[in-house]
């Protein structure tokens, strides 16, 4: 995370470990820490418990060692592996996260057939992805999943990709590559479309409690009442 965005933002967020990136709410059972990995700067989240320290991990996409040495260094016992969607850059460590904690790995069906492409492309190359597993459980709209004595629920937002979700946790909204700080994600690639896109965002983010702190897929965290007064495509 940006110092520029630390600095734009409005929620009660405090860096704590400059090195490692840990970003906590006072006050919450519920913390994270994100992790910047790849050629394209993904945000790869640690969703925990901070009682029972069992952790989601969220879209590893790439540098598998710096996700294991954060979860070494918080202590934290993986449960299960979370793809906001399907594209190479969030799901290209997949298959290293279940190799070392043998945990459930959860998608949306609709993008189930992205990671069954079969050849490594170029950009996968590029990132130094490898081939993701199937996943273990298809993800559906509404959906509680637990994550030691908290959960996420399940938001289908498809847009970017048809099987794109968000996960709301406490007080958090983990909105892969739908909304951003200050833009939205693209729908020019293959299964894109604007029209869904726009519907959810403006149905189903937009709508949240204004202080709700949005978890993009790349770039800073912001608010939903941040977005809904100054994001350009909606404001």
């Amino acid at each position: 995370m940006n110092k520029e965005g630390q600095e734009k933002g409005t929620a009660p967020l405090f860096l704590t470990r400059p090195m490692v990136g840990i970003i906590m709410r006072p006050g919450r059972d519920m913390k994270y820490e994100i992790i910047v990995v790849g050629a394209l700067e993904t945000n790869c989240y640690l969703y925990y418990c901070a009682e029972t320290r069992a952790c989601a991990i969220i879209d590893p996409g790439a540098e598998p060692k710096r996700i294991f040495a954060a979860v070494a260094a918080l202590e934290l016992k993986p449960a299960l592996i979370l793809n906001t969607h399907g594209h190479v850059d969030h799901v290209g460590a997949n298959r290293d996260m279940k190799d070392e904690y043998a945990v459930p790995l959860y998608l949306h069906p609709a993008d189930a057939p992205l990671l069954a492409g079969g050849e490594i492309s170029e950009l996968s190359l590029l990132l130094g992805a490898r081939e993701s597993p199937p996943p273990d459980r298809l993800l559906v709209d509404g959906d509680e999943i637990a994550v030691g004595r908290g959960s996420v629920r399940v938001m289908h937002t498809p847009g970017h990709t048809p099987g794109s979700v968000g996960f709301l946790g406490d007080g958090v909204l983990f909105s892969g590559d739908t909304l951003f700080c200050g833009g939205v994600g693209r729908t020019d690639l293959a299964g894109g479309s604007w029209n869904d896109l726009e519907k959810s965002i403006r149905e189903k983010i937009l709508v949240l409690p204004g202080d709700t702190v949005v978890l993009p897929g790349h770039g800073p965290w912001t608010t939903v009442e941040r977005e809904h007064l100054s994001n350009p495509f909606f404001s």
